[in-house]
């Protein structure tokens, strides 16, 4: 199983925070369109990643227990 962490308007378009999934050895791409696919999220492709508290690239590999956080880009003034 893998952790899924969202946030900004992600939570929102989820519906919430965390979502576990029951899923091994996967692109980071591939867990982006899985998502915007079965929760409609919005702007993946601007989406920042992170595996376990590090920046990854959209062809890093999720493990099972891994924690993959998606971080929109942030604007303020």
């Amino acid at each position: 199983m893998i952790t899924v962490l969202l946030f900004a308007h992600l939570q929102e378009e989820a519906g919430k925070d965390r979502i576990e999934m029951e899923i091994d050895d996967i692109s980071i791409a591939d867990l982006k369109n899985n998502l915007q696919e079965k929760y409609n999220l919005t702007q993946m492709d601007q989406i920042m990643s992170a595996i376990n508290e590090e920046y990854a690239m959209n062809d890093d590999t999720v493990k099972q227990g891994d924690i993959v956080a998606f971080i929109p880009p942030v604007s303020g003034g």
